[in-house]
């Protein structure tokens, strides 16, 4: 899945969920096959849980919740029984390793420009000269809004494109060598090693590791929606 909001981008590879807060305008696609699980949480129950999004690996444990309480309309809190699962979910999450699956999104308008050029072709080569004199700004001025404002240089924004861009065509379908190229890298081997950077992996062994054991997927290529959540906390798992 890849969860777009104002502030950015989330990628949520198999086996991973994302974090996502009350009153978040967003919208999910779907690269591939998926089957999806959502959990909505009263405030009271994450008050202490990041006020962004964020990526997280899921343990077999939080797995097995998730799809057990799924099996609920509704958990009670009134109920022994159901409020133990909900209190075990929410322990569970509080011990969540977050990994670094995001793309920030600057705010200032130049930066802005900068920013959906590049998102509009992921593997674009253009220089940043270009891309500076394109949005009116100088290359010095988009570099300290990228560091300002993302908290990323500009360069390692991009390579952060073109890793997600690269993970999102290989969920697609795509081989790995057709991936790299369509996200800007000039050879396989290239993908693969800032892959492994970044996830301790190759791509294969990271997007098939959590696989096993997955209730059948339901075809959902290309599909989009759109949400609005004013009240509740938002867990997605793919």
């Amino acid at each position: 899945m890849t969860v777009n909001t104002e502030q950015g981008v989330w990628v949520v590879p198999p086996m991973r969920a994302v974090w996502i807060p009350a009153g978040t305008s967003h919208s999910v696609a779907i690269s591939g096959r998926v089957s999806m699980r959502t959990l909505y949480f009263l405030p009271k129950l994450c008050r202490s849980f990041p006020r962004k999004c964020f990526v997280m690996n899921v343990s077999s444990l939080l797995k097995e919740l998730i799809l057990h309480a799924c099996t609920f309309s509704k958990l009670h809190m009134r109920a022994a029984t159901e409020r133990r699962i909900a209190e075990m979910i929410v322990d569970q999450l509080k011990a969540v390793e977050s990994i670094p699956l995001q793309l920030p999104h600057p705010a200032d308008s130049r930066a802005k420009r900068v920013v959906e050029t590049l998102l509009s072709n992921p593997g674009d080569q253009t220089t940043l000269d270009k891309l500076c004199a394109d949005s009116g700004a100088s290359k010095r001025t988009i570099q300290r809004l990228f560091l300002d404002e993302t908290r990323m240089t500009f360069n390692k924004w991009r390579q952060q494109l073109r890793l997600l861009h690269g993970m999102q065509r290989l969920a697609a379908g795509q081989k790995v060598t057709v991936a790299a190229l369509d996200a800007g890298y000039n050879s396989t081997s290239a993908f693969i090693s800032m892959f492994r950077k970044q996830l301790g992996t190759t791509p294969t062994r990271y997007l098939q590791g959590g696989m096993a054991g997955e209730v059948p997927a339901r075809p959902a290529t290309g599909s989009r929606k759109a949400t609005r959540l004013p009240a509740r906390r938002e867990l997605r798992y793919s």
